[in-house]
């Protein structure tokens, strides 16, 4: 592709992002942030066009972005942001510390409150909160609010965990726990590790994103008894057609790697499968500090025959 059509395409797909943002938001009937107001004076609009519309540059595009530099300034640039990154990590952690049963939710910012898939997710968020699991989506409109709006309905902990953008995108009404992120792989990180399991509603590519990652994650062994179910049988259908069809014939992947996905329409079903492998994961860990007990057991009775049989050889 051209770098001239590349570029424009970068510029259309962001003006996308914005505009999914502010449909999603107008459709919860709130005004986008950053939205222009229409501000006249007399009979006469005031004429905006003179102000900057250039959007500041965000933490993430400063340090993933080419620029000319001298040989020397990494001296002077990235080793200061990684403190920043590090205090981003460790507010993160601060702030998430006490969520233990988080679920976290991902779909489109653009689904409006009577959308079906909307309610669903405000149904399956309402499910699991009453039975005690917390919601942890990216605060804004959409199922984001969704979720977080079944959290408050169901008497849970609701969190929202925002991202810097190169326009302002605000977060919605039903978050209880609101935590600002800088950095893409900052926030991401604090996703899989305050979440026991995924549930995803239709989206975009920040969707599909989070979506291969957890996989991704799964299948290397990081993480384990991680649930992530796949809300909408019609929307999912034609990916896994073509992961079945293309990616699993060409043994790009192996025939059990499908089945870390769960497909379902049903709110009370994705509920009981975050629910049943919460207790797993409860049982594997139970599993694992009964085995370093008696593991320690038997390293002690072995210390406790090797010192009688040196008493009985001194004497």
């Amino acid at each position: 592709m051209d770098p001239s059509l590349r570029r424009t395409a970068e510029h259309e797909a962001l003006a996308g992002v914005r505009e999914r943002q502010h449909v999603g938001h107008l459709a919860a009937g709130r005004m986008p942030p950053g939205a222009p107001l229409a501000v006249t004076n007399g009979n006469r609009p005031i004429d905006d066009a003179i102000r900057d519309a250039t959007p500041p540059m965000t933490e993430d595009q400063k340090l993933l972005s080419f620029t000319p530099r001298q040989s020397d300034d990494f001296t002077r640039t990235d080793p200061w942001r990684v403190m920043r990154i590090m205090g981003e990590i460790i507010e993160g952690f601060d702030k998430l510390a006490k969520v233990e049963k988080g679920v976290a939710f991902f779909g489109s910012a653009r689904t409006a409150p009577d959308d079906p898939q909307y309610l669903m997710a405000v149904e399956t968020a309402t499910l699991l909160a009453q039975q005690g699991f917390a919601i942890i989506t990216g605060a804004g409109p959409g199922i984001m609010e969704a979720a977080n709006k079944g959290a408050r309905e169901g008497g849970g902990h609701s969190v929202g965990c925002n991202i810097e953008l190169p326009f302002e995108q605000g977060s919605n009404p039903y978050v209880d726990t609101l935590i600002e992120f800088r950095y893409f792989f900052v926030r991401k990180t604090m996703f899989i590790k305050y979440s026991i399991g995924y549930v995803i509603f239709p989206g975009g590519f920040g969707t599909l994103d989070e979506l291969f990652e957890a996989l991704t994650l799964i299948q290397t062994g990081k993480i384990s008894q991680f649930p992530v179910v796949l809300f909408g049988r019609h929307y999912w259908a034609g990916l896994l057609r073509w992961m079945q069809s293309r990616v699993l014939t060409e043994k790009k992947i192996s025939p059990g790697d499908l089945d870390l996905l769960v497909v379902t329409d049903d709110p009370k079903e994705a509920a009981d499968v975050i629910a049943a492998a919460w207790h797993a994961q409860l049982d594997e860990a139970a599993g694992v500090t009964r085995a370093a007990w008696q593991g320690q057991v038997e390293r002690m009775e072995r210390e406790a025959r090797r010192l009688a049989t040196l008493a009985h050889r001194g004497t």
